[in-house]
């Protein structure tokens, strides 16, 4: 069925409804040299990378982070909002950094950011609408594209992203910052270096109360406060499973080698009831007010259970409803130990006959020094002083452009968004039928079985030239 839908996609692509959604017109399609497979491409080594930024709330963040990577220009950047305009140009002149160019004004400036000439790598970091429409536009203007998560909402737009970047050669990655994190590289680490033996289960989550972000109304004068137009709001209100999944679920598929050695089979998925929403608008804005007659699909909670080829499990969790503490779980489970974090704890057994049945915070320091990722101990106390969420999101952001300068694969591909994105429309339809079996499509079609899993990448900081004495820190990253 996935191979039908793909060769379906294929003979009517260029007519279909995505290019029309996307406002792409045929002169604009900007064919690679053959097209072909996307997982293990490299493009050409880019002695400059210029960026273009779309959407300055989370993409503000990444024009600071950028801009301070060598060889690396933010030359162009986009915002409906004149204040967060002015914010960044602002910071470009104290920085002593050429201004980009500024599109503004109107809802499709972003078209032409992307047309302009001196755009290589288009970062979108608009609302969750937006982000297939300006993926798929900016791989036909021949520009690879960086999407904020979800970089997809349904399984119609995972296909189009895929056939688009094949058939364009252009690289089409999702911005899962979480994937850098310190415990996340060392748990991909412990995986690698079969520490937790063979990997049967993980466990993993994105639960952190937005309910004030979802109501709080967007403040024009300094570009901040809530979410503009109330687009997340909106969004829960129509919807209902895993609406954010990947935070807690990429770097669990890291681990388990999701596409490169196994592949997700089939999902189930329940939703709890909704309350805490509905009750919060109530309580702060009145019973007769429109937040609180707008009624939210969203259940309180989302756990959905995914099996994969191999008979591995993985259980995924949403919850931004209720009072809870931030968490994403990050527990990894084989057959010689466990690390599990929030907090991180880990505990191996000396075989696999011997049991654990405690953890130890002397033996979980240890394990986080003596096997920390390379690239965390590289560059890590570099990104913690950029700052973003802790510093990951400098390190994707510094793997992305080393790679595209280098002419390297890039870490997380056009089959990964994809096979993380479809879990949102998936868990949906799931929940919606009593928590009923779904299959989850194969978008490498068929090339998991050979591909290899993800190395244990690094950054030259010396080739790279980058000097910690020139960085300067950015502590204001929206949430992660």
């Amino acid at each position: 069925m996935d191979t039908n839908r793909r060769e379906f996609l294929k003979g009517t692509f260029w007519m279909g409804a995505a290019a029309f959604a996307a406002g792409c017109a045929m002169d604009k399609i900007a064919l690679g040299p053959q097209g072909g497979p996307m997982m293990t491409y490299a493009d050409k080594p880019m002695k400059k990378v210029r960026v273009g930024v779309i959407g300055l709330g989370r993409g503000e963040g990444a024009v600071r982070r950028m801009a301070q990577i060598p060889n690396t220009y933010v030359t162009a950047i986009c915002d409906l909002n004149e204040a967060r305009i002015n914010k960044q140009l602002k910071w470009f002149d104290q920085m002593k950094i050429a201004r980009p160019k500024v599109y503004t004004g109107g809802p499709e400036e972003w078209k032409k950011l992307v047309d302009s000439d001196e755009v290589d790598l288009v970062y979108n970091a608009t609302p969750w609408l937006l982000h297939a429409p300006i993926g798929l536009y900016a791989m036909r203007a021949g520009k690879h594209v960086a999407i904020e998560v979800p970089a997809a909402l349904t399984e119609d737009e995972c296909y189009e992203l895929v056939e688009t970047s094949e058939k364009t050669r252009r690289h089409c990655m999702q911005l899962e910052n979480c994937c850098y994190g310190e415990i996340e590289l060392l748990s991909l680490n412990l995986c690698r270096k079969g520490l937790l033996g063979e990997i049967v289960h993980g466990e993993c989550a994105y639960i952190h109360d937005l309910r004030s972000y979802c109501y709080d109304k967007f403040d024009e004068e300094k570009g901040g406060g809530g979410y503009w137009d109330y687009w997340r709001l909106k969004y829960n209100a129509k919807h209902g499973g895993n609406q954010y999944q990947t935070h807690g679920l990429g770097p669990v598929c890291q681990y388990m080698n999701i596409n490169r050695g196994d592949q997700f089979d089939f999902l189930v998925s329940v939703d709890s009831k909704q309350e805490s929403f509905e009750r919060y608008a109530k309580a702060k804005f009145g019973a007769d007010s429109w937040q609180a007659k707008t009624k939210v699909k969203m259940g309180d909670m989302n756990t959905s259970i995914i099996k994969t080829k191999l008979g591995r499990t993985i259980m995924l969790q949403h919850n931004v409803s209720n009072p809870r503490p931030y968490n994403r779980i990050n527990l990894i489970s084989g057959t010689k130990g466990i690390l599990q974090d929030y907090p991180y704890r880990c505990t191996f057994a000396k075989n696999e006959i011997d049991g654990c049945h405690n953890y130890s915070p002397e033996f979980a320091e240890k394990v986080r020094k003596e096997h920390m990722h390379p690239l965390w101990k590289k560059c890590g106390k570099l990104a913690a002083k950029v700052g973003g969420h802790g510093g990951m999101d400098f390190l994707m952001d510094l793997r992305l452009s080393y790679c595209l300068q280098n002419g390297l694969p890039l870490d997380m591909n056009v089959y990964d968004l994809a096979s993380w994105c479809v879990i949102g429309e998936l868990s949906e339809k799931s929940s919606d039928n009593r928590g009923r079996s779904i299959d989850i499509p194969d978008f490498t079609n068929g090339a998991w079985k050979t591909a290899a899993p993800l190395g244990i990448v690094d950054v030259d900081i010396e080739k790279l030239g980058i000097k910690d004495d020139a960085i300067k820190a950015h502590k204001d990253a929206m949430n992660v």
